[in-house]
């Protein structure tokens, strides 16, 4: 496998595990240099790895080997063959064409005069210059020695450049993420990617402090660990591997072993999470570090998440709150708004909203009935019918809440404004205050008045008594197409038992 590094040639992921040998390729017309050569370097090792002989013997050959190797580490290249600067010519293919600037280029010429020294160097991407004559076996042996040494380093460069390049693109794409469960399977799938492993990964959040580690259910999986999501961990590991979570929950540090690593999280609340990578092949010393930087990232986002998520739900029950003081007003429950909320999401959702602005909605609808706040209780709690007066006056709550939520050019509020304007318009036009029908009422405003209707059917009021569920679905069906929208009383009538679920888990 490799990984293709920008403006050079491909970088061997893992190289520098390695122990294949190392690749040489001689270019030169003459046989006698090529078996002069292998002699003297038969038994030439650098770092217990031996030498891998390519031969070309013309331009021609060597541009075939070239483009079949691109992992070769040195190469011996003749000046005069074919013509007097087909080595020199070789230089440019290997440099621009093949885009190739790891591999180290030693020339060697048997006519100086061709190619003068200090002119090649200036104007060629060697690395060493050699005349023929001066190569003896112990500086070939040099020469080798310090043109491998130069191409391992430059791997090294280049395999840490290339290695926090994927570090910061795995971290770019795991801040994406702003919810738990998809957080937790990103940073499985970037660690997955980003060290190559193949055997698969797995997350689980620590439950309690008397709970054992073969207890802990897997929350999030990848590869083969995907089917034992909710399982516990002793039904998925073995004990070698219980032992190394253990380790890691009792330190509250990361394990790196051999073959797998946990690494270990604790956020600001002190919760503690594992998430475990298996049976990889041996962690080079390279691996090592980017995991280090890649955890450490990983670590500010999830408490940038968890920050992220404190404020959402702070917001979401600041504005359950607001609402809830109008509707307390009313003598209706705060549990009203934050039913109404989730059934306009679950409506929007199925209308096929983005996720964004299904939870734009989600916090809007509570706020539809906000300008009951300036409704006086005499009018507003009223339990028999209301005059032609207290009827305008109860029918202006909804002026005074889009002129309350109208001052904000958020989109939170500008929805808000939108659903306090249409949540009393009728889909078929005898709604108030704009008497408008159809397309024309917005679909937030649609959503939410039949949410609204629906639940307050069921719940008690002061001038009535709550609505037994039969009646409420047969209510909203008589007025499918005349006070609400016909595709979403039908969609709303699918997920009937999510609305009577709602309602058990957030009573009056």
């Amino acid at each position: 496998m490799t990984v293709s590094a920008s403006n050079s040639a491909a970088v061997p992921q893992g190289w520098q595990g390695q122990t294949d040998p190392w690749k040489v390729l001689i270019i030169d017309d003459e046989p006698e240099v090529h078996e002069v050569t292998t002699l003297v370097l038969s038994d030439f090792e650098f770092e217990d790895r031996p030498l891998r002989f390519l031969h070309a013997h013309s331009a021609a050959e060597a541009r075939e080997l070239l483009a079949a190797h691109d992992d070769l580490a040195v190469v011996l290249l003749d000046v005069v063959m074919e013509s007097e600067q087909a080595g020199l010519e070789l230089v440019h293919h290997i440099r621009r064409e093949l885009d190739n600037h790891f591999v180290r280029i030693v020339l060697r010429t048997g006519q100086p005069g061709q190619a003068p020294e200090r002119e090649v160097v200036a104007n060629y991407d060697i690395n060493d210059y050699k005349e023929k004559t001066e190569l003896t076996s112990e500086r070939l042996y040099t020469t080798l020695y310090s043109t491998l040494r130069a191409y391992r380093d430059v791997m090294i460069i280049e395999a840490n450049k290339r290695g926090l390049e994927r570090v910061i693109e795995c971290s770019a794409e795991v801040y994406s993420h702003q919810t738990s469960p998809a957080f937790a399977s990103a940073v499985l799938e970037q660690i997955v990617g980003l060290l190559g492993v193949d055997r698969g990964a797995l997350y689980c959040k620590v439950p309690d402090a008397g709970t054992a580690p073969e207890d802990f259910r897997i929350q999030a999986a990848t590869g083969p660990y995907r089917e034992l999501i909710e399982r516990p961990l002793g039904a998925a590991l073995p004990a070698g591997i219980i032992d190394s979570l253990r380790q890691a929950l009792e330190d509250r540090k990361s394990v790196i072993a051999d073959e797998h690593y946990v690494l270990h999280f604790t956020d600001s609340r002190q919760s503690q999470s594992l998430l475990y990578v298996g049976e990889s092949y041996r962690l080079t010393e390279l691996d090592h570090k980017l995991l280090e930087v890649f955890c450490t990232n990983v670590s500010i986002a999830f408490e940038n998440l968890l920050l992220h998520q404190e404020l959402a739900e702070s917001q979401t029950e600041m504005l359950c709150l607001l609402a809830g003081v109008a509707e307390t007003r009313s003598l209706e429950t705060a549990n009203h708004v934050r039913r109404v909320a989730e059934i306009s999401a679950m409506l929007a959702e199925a209308c096929g909203w983005p996720e964004e602005r299904v939870e734009i909605l989600r916090l809007a609808a509570p706020l539809h009935d906000i300008g009951k706040i300036g409704i006086p209780d005499a009018v507003l709690n009223k339990p028999g019918p209301h005059t032609k007066e207290e009827k305008e006056i109860m029918r202006s709550h909804v002026d005074i809440g889009v002129e309350m939520l109208s001052s904000s050019s958020r989109p939170l509020f500008s929805m808000a404004a939108e659903v306090a304007r249409d949540h009393h318009e009728d889909f078929d036009g005898n709604g108030y205050p704009r008497g408008v029908a159809g397309e024309d009422i917005s679909k937030a405003g649609r959503i939410v008045a039949l949410a609204d209707v629906c639940d307050a059917l069921g719940s008690r009021r002061c001038y009535k008594e709550p609505w037994p569920e039969e009646q409420v679905k047969a209510f909203l069906f008589e007025k499918r197409g005349s006070k609400f929208d016909p595709e979403l009383v039908d969609l709303l009538m699918e997920r009937w038992d999510e609305v009577m679920a709602l309602r058990e888990r957030l009573p009056d």
